[in-house]
């Protein structure tokens, strides 16, 4: 029997401003350098590629079987709450053969937090 083929998918908003998704592709590039095993993609809601559907079709399409989707969103607001479950339902309806996993807003995680306040807290460099 083979090992279940784990991916991650980073969904966030998007932006027509190509820099706006730097962060989210630094996130990605990091997740592959530190796991190189797992595939990751990012996805949006809106204004960028791919769009979520597309993003999952192509991790099962290369062998996924377990999708964990992380809300890039510093809250649950309209789009974690209401867009995103409609979303990972069609997903599931879609690929029943595939586990889908939501975790909460990336910003809402305890640790995520800490190191944003930590952040806010340093010194200016000189």
């Amino acid at each position: 029997m083979t090992e279940p083929t784990s991916a991650v998918v980073l969904f966030s908003h998007g932006s027509r401003d190509p820099l706006w998704r730097a962060p989210i592709e630094a996130v990605a590039a990091r997740i592959k350098a530190d796991h190189p095993q797992r595939p990751v993609v990012c996805a949006y809601l809106e204004l960028s590629e791919p769009p979520l559907a597309q993003a999952v079709a192509g991790l099962v399409t290369a062998g996924a079987t377990h999708v964990t989707v992380v809300p890039m969103f510093l809250g649950t607001g309209k789009h974690a709450r209401e867009d995103l479950p409609v979303l990972v339902q069609e997903l599931r309806d879609n690929h029943p053969q595939v586990a889908i996993h939501v975790q909460p807003a990336i910003g809402e995680d305890p640790r995520m937090t800490a190191l944003m306040a930590n952040i806010a807290c340093e010194r200016p460099a000189a």
